[in-house]
């Protein structure tokens, strides 16, 4: 009887065993799945993410791999001293590959997916100007550390490179002065140059140069035979050029072969620098000048350090350069505001940013300018070397306060930004 009732009762017993299974795997899943979300909360939490958004592809890549390099140098080295309000930087790279749609889907990407508190890149205007709206729309922080065009100001933007005043109108006014009246514009085909080009015209009328030629070429242009023979009719004294990227290289080298020297016509670049040089060649630039804020010759205490740590940690051939230095301090000088800020938060970080904020950069004392989220920059031309170096030729001497609209100058009244 007994065994009998067993067996009536064993259907019933592998049920509930079974349900008692399910309810516990269910719970051990649960388990699982909240630990792990515990611990990715964790980890956000105890991180503080940052875009990295350069072309690591493209016809810009020449320019901007070396500055996602010294990027990420400068988070390694403040995650190494402490980190940031406790917390790790952590850095997530996207590549804008050279073109413009690409860098405003990535910048919105990083400030809705990946939440980041900045982002560091871009380097053409016309990736910048593609971010701008980006980051304004989405309350973002874009540090920028390319030298370029003016005439803009975003709330959501910290400037760290240079804007007319701190680069373009000293370089007119000291080539007039010192190499000569006639000048010959050459840019690539995109904003930065047409509107440089705009406002060195409206110069040149004032201070009594000449134009006597001004030509563009679209980004990633190599054929410069056509526009070489144009300037050999126009015999300038200078070309001031504005091309971008590798288009550098074809023209410099080309420039070169058809027997035109420094010692013919003085080419003043404002977007051709030491990493620049590496693949144009210092032979095909050599005598030939540049004006920045920064050279790797730069005799500073902390210029020294900086270049020692960065040639140990990418190779002894690597060579540094104005970007990438404005894109190293512009690491250091986010993070002091965040300190000041107590907070990564946007609008708590850009009023910390805009009080008063310094850093001892390579180049010298840098600093925020509360008007208009430019920074303070010393001016210096300087002649490329058989080594590819800079031999300092001029400089301001003390940092320059931005003036990205030029109001402190009568000629330019009237001038706006060109799209």
């Amino acid at each position: 009887m007994k065994r009998k009732f067993f067996y009536q009762l064993l259907p019933i017993m592998v049920l509930l065993l079974t349900l008692g299974l399910l309810v516990t795997g269910c719970g051990a899943s649960k388990t699982k799945e909240n630990k792990e979300g515990e611990k990715s909360t964790r980890s956000s939490e105890d991180t503080i993410k940052v875009g990295i958004l350069h072309s690591l592809s493209g016809t810009m890549a020449i320019s901007e791999v070396s500055v996602k390099d010294a990027t990420l140098m400068a988070i390694e080295e403040i995650n190494a001293s402490g980190g940031l309000l406790g917390k790790k930087i952590e850095p997530i790279i996207e590549d804008g590959a050279s073109d413009w749609p690409t860098f405003a889907e990535k910048a919105k990407k990083l400030l809705q997916q990946d939440k980041v508190a900045a982002i560091f890149g871009c380097w053409t205007s016309a990736s910048r100007k593609a971010v701008l709206p980006v980051v304004e729309e989405y309350n973002g922080l874009l540090w920028y550390p390319v030298q370029y065009e003016g005439l803009e100001a975003s709330k959501n933007i910290f400037y760290t490179g240079a804007e007319p005043t701190q680069q373009i109108v000293p370089a007119v006014s000291w080539l007039i002065k010192n190499r000569g009246k006639d000048f010959f514009l050459l840019g690539s085909d995109y904003v930065f140059p047409r509107t440089a080009n705009k406002i060195i015209k409206a110069q040149l009328k004032a201070e009594g140069g000449n134009l006597v030629g001004e030509e563009y070429t679209p980004l990633g242009h190599t054929d410069y035979s056509t526009i070489i023979n144009k300037i050999k009719t126009a015999r300038p004294k200078v070309i001031f050029n504005t091309l971008n990227g590798d288009s550098n290289v074809a023209f410099f080298k080309q420039l070169r072969d058809a027997g035109i020297t420094s010692k013919d016509i003085t080419v003043m670049s404002v977007s051709a620098a030491e990493e620049e040089i590496r693949g144009i060649g210092a032979q095909n630039m050599a005598g030939h000048l540049a004006v920045w804020n920064y050279f790797q010759s730069t005799d500073t205490p902390e210029n020294k350090a900086f270049v020692e740590k960065y040639k140990a940690k990418y190779g002894q051939d690597r060579v540094t350069d104005d970007p990438i230095e404005a894109g190293y301090f512009g690491v250091y000088l986010w993070a002091e505001a965040v300190k000041k800020a107590g907070s990564t938060d946007v609008d708590k970080v850009r009023e910390a940013a805009k009080s008063g904020i310094e850093f001892k950069a390579p180049e010298g004392l840098v600093k925020i300018e509360p008007e208009n989220q430019h920074t303070w920059k010393t001016v210096r031309i300087g002649e490329v070397q058989a080594d590819g170096q800079f031999k300092e030729l001029w400089s301001t001497g003390r940092p320059i306060k931005p003036d990205p609209f030029l109001k402190g100058y009568d000629w330019a009244k009237g001038l706006s930004a060109g799209q």
